[in-house]
């Protein structure tokens, strides 16, 4: 008969170097994820090198610590109206102002207020909306209800109308123009924000907050409103150059600060025309306003499709 008993010098178990352990796959957050979906976008890369060159370039004084000065005030009126040369650049204006430095500075002041002003409407719109998807209920229908309303107003007139209230006491200033843009620009953000926290304040990870013990506002500050950060960035970057716009809309017509591209571009209409055709006051603002728009545009587009979950493989 025949033992099929285990040697006692044979053991059971076995040898971990024999053994096979699959390793775990690393993971990628999705920061990392956006970031190499967003450079495969060509486009939105070079619009972000295009915004980086915009904004360096417009301050260049605080870039190079003073050693390279732009002049956008002092007036020399014999040189004025002279066309674009090597001393020149980008020609001078009716009172033989550097145009270059009109162009850079008014660039800074646009860059300016179409970052503030939507950082201020960014900041409203996120909390409004979070705590209206928050809470729910009533007061989730009477604080969007009031977001319809606002909605209703034509914005364009309410715009002005706050430009008129503060023309006499802050004349040319970029208080009332941040005030302005702030109050039409929030409510797309809220929108957005609301749609977020509806879907994650059910979500298992809010739940063991709460469990836990944490209150409201810290659920919201701490659990929620970063989740919803990759969208509101996407939103912010797409927000600037609408605020843009409507500031040299503003300027164009006399109601904005008292140097930005869109003042530029009002002087440089008024002084084309068919006798003396000083082209170049109305060329390079004009360009260099095209360009930025089209470059914040791309980006955007480009940080939408690489947060979008959607693209992601």
């Amino acid at each position: 008969m025949t033992d099929h008993r285990t040697p006692p010098h044979e053991s059971l178990t076995p040898d971990p170097a024999d053994t096979f352990i699959p390793s775990a796959e690393k993971g990628t957050s999705l920061g990392a994820d956006a970031w190499r979906r967003l450079k495969k976008n060509k486009l939105a890369i070079v619009g972000a090198v295009f915004v980086v060159i915009m904004v360096l370039g417009c301050n260049i004084e605080y870039v190079t610590f003073g050693l390279i000065e732009t002049d956008a005030q002092t007036t020399n009126l014999p040189n004025a109206h002279q066309p674009p040369s090597w001393d020149e650049p980008f020609g001078t204006d009716n009172l033989g102002r550097s145009y270059l430095a009109r162009v850079l500075e008014g660039g800074r002041v646009s860059l300016m207020v179409g970052l503030i002003a939507t950082i201020v409407s960014v900041i409203i719109g996120t909390f409004y909306g979070a705590i209206a998807g928050y809470y729910g209920g009533k007061l989730d229908e009477i604080m969007m209800r009031i977001v319809d309303f606002l909605y209703g107003i034509p914005y364009m007139f309410l715009v002005i109308l706050v430009m008129i209230m503060f023309s006499d006491t802050a004349r040319g200033s970029a208080a009332p123009v941040f005030l302005a843009l702030g109050v039409v620009q929030w409510l797309m953000t809220a929108r957005i924000v609301r749609g977020q926290v509806l879907t994650l304040r059910h979500q298992e990870f809010v739940q063991a907050a709460r469990v836990m013990g944490a209150g409201d506002l810290r659920i919201i500050f701490r659990h929620i409103l970063p989740n919803t950060l990759g969208v509101v960035i996407v939103y912010a970057t797409l927000t600037v150059p609408a605020v843009i716009i409507l500031e040299s809309f503003l300027s164009f017509l006399g109601l904005g600060v008292e140097l930005s591209w869109g003042l530029l571009v009002s002087e440089g209409v008024g002084v084309v025309n068919p006798i003396h055709s000083y082209w170049w006051l109305l060329f390079f603002p004009s360009l260099f306003l095209a360009i930025t728009l089209f470059s914040l545009n791309f980006f955007g587009d480009g940080l939408r499709d690489a947060f979008d979950p959607r693209t992601r493989k």
